[in-house]
């Protein structure tokens, strides 16, 4: 039986530098929330999310963020 076809979400990966000079590669952010007059900015936003939901996991304090750009360029 052929399943039925879901919803598909497209997404644009970023490279993360952090202030203490580590870096983080193909970090994902839906591409619905970019564009628009705040350009690559909610990107930031998601990312921060992101930290913010690995953190309490690993009780790690989040990093911050220093510098965010699209993968591959």
């Amino acid at each position: 039986m052929a399943k039925k076809p879901t919803a598909r979400s497209e997404y644009v990966m970023f490279d993360v530098i952090y202030e203490d000079g580590s870096q983080r590669s193909n970090r994902k952010v839906e591409a619905h929330l970019l564009g628009g007059l705040d350009g690559d900015e909610p990107a930031r936003t998601a990312i921060m999310d992101q930290d913010r939901a690995i953190s309490e996991k690993s009780g790690l304090p989040p990093l911050q963020i220093k510098t965010i750009r699209r993968s591959g360029k």
